[in-house]
C-alpha cells in the first residue's frame, strides 16, 4: 500500500484539532517551527498542511503575523434540474434556491477546433472534424465557483447566427434556444457525473489545490431525431459546493376501473377539481 504523503498525514492531524475546537474561530496557531518540531517534520511539510487547509477554507495566513483558524466555508447548493436543462440549457441561469449560485461568467470560443477522439464519441462525428469549443468560468460574487468546456459540431451552425454560443442575436441564451432558432428541436439532456481530482489548470482556474476532488459532469444534449447537438465537461469543486439532482415526479393514469378514478361514478372528485397534474417545481 502507498505511504500517504507526510504533509497529509499533519493537515488531518491539524484539521482533527481545529474541529475539536482546541483553537477557537480567529484562534491564531503555534508557529511553523513549533509545529515542526511537535511532528517531527520540516517546516516545508508543515507549509504544504497549512496551504492544504487554508483551501478548505478551515486556516488563513495574515503576512507578518501568523496563522488564524477562519470559519469553515458553508458547502452551497447546485440544483441540476432536469426541466430546466431541457428547456434552458443555458450556461448560467441563477436559481432562486441556490445561494451562491454563478451570477456571472466569462466564456471563450474557438471555432475549428478538431474534435479529441472522446469528443467525436460523444458527437457521433468523425475524430478531427473541425468543432466550435467555448470554455466557460462561472463566477459568484466575482469568485469562481464552476468551470465548463462545451463542444458543438461547427457543420451544425455554420453560416448562422448563432454560429457563437455567446455572440449574435442569442448571446447567452443557451443550446435550446439557439438549435431552436435553426429549426432544430432539442429533447434529451443527459448527465453523467463522475468523482475526478482537479488538474493544476482547472485547481489554478477554481481557487483550489491541484489533486483536490472535483464533480466532473459528462452533459450531452440531444435532437429529437437523436443527434448530439453539444456535448460539455462540467467541473464542480466537491468542497464548496454539493449537486442536487431534481427530477419532475410524473404521475400514473388511474385505470378507469379504479375506485380512486376521477372517471369511476364512485370518484370524490371529478377530473377538473381535482386540477391537471401535479404543479412542477420553482425554478423549473
Amino acid at each position: 500500500m502507498p505511504r500517504e504523503a507526510p504533509y497529509l498525514a499533519v493537515a488531518e492531524k491539524l484539521r482533527a484539532r481545529v474541529l475539536a475546537g482546541e483553537w477557537g474561530t480567529g484562534g491564531r496557531l503555534p508557529s511553523r517551527a513549533r509545529l515542526a518540531e511537535e511532528y517531527g517534520v520540516g517546516r516545508n511539510v508543515v507549509q504544504r498542511a497549512v496551504e492544504r487547509l487554508a483551501v478548505d477554507g478551515l486556516l488563513e495566513g495574515r503576512t507578518g503575523s501568523g496563522t488564524y483558524v477562519t470559519t469553515p466555508r458553508e458547502r452551497l447548493r447546485l440544483v441540476r434540474s432536469r426541466h430546466r436543462e431541457r428547456r434552458r440549457a443555458s450556461p448560467a441561469r441563477p436559481d432562486p434556491r441556490e445561494r451562491g449560485a454563478a451570477d456571472s461568467w466569462d466564456a471563450d470560443s474557438r471555432v475549428g477546433v478538431p474534435a479529441p477522439e472522446d469528443i467525436a464519441a460523444r458527437l457521433a462525428v468523425a475524430p478531427g472534424e473541425p468543432c466550435v469549443r467555448t470554455r466557460y468560468e462561472f463566477l459568484a460574487g466575482g469568485q469562481p465557483v464552476q468551470l465548463s468546456e462545451s463542444w458543438e459540431p461547427a457543420a451544425l451552425t455554420d453560416g448562422t447566427p448563432v454560429r457563437l454560443p455567446e455572440a449574435g442575436p442569442l448571446a447567452g441564451q443557451g443550446v435550446v434556444a439557439r438549435m431552436r432558432a435553426i429549426g432544430i428541436t432539442v429533447s434529451t439532456v443527459v448527465e453523467i457525473p463522475r468523482p475526478a481530482r482537479a488538474t493544476r489548470a482547472q485547481a489554478h482556474l477554481l481557487g483550489i489545490g491541484a489533486g483536490d476532488l472535483v464533480l466532473r459532469i459528462e452533459r450531452t444534449i440531444y435532437a429529437t431525431d437523436g443527434r448530439p447537438v453539444e456535448t460539455a465537461d462540467l467541473v464542480v469543486p466537491d468542497a464548496r459546493r454539493e449537486v442536487v439532482y431534481e427530477f419532475g415526479a410524473e404521475a400514473p393514469r388511474p385505470s378507469p376501473d379504479s375506485p380512486h378514478s376521477p372517471y369511476s361514478p364512485d370518484s370524490p372528485a371529478s377530473p377538473i377539481s381535482q386540477g391537471s397534474g401535479p404543479s412542477r417545481p420553482s425554478g423549473s
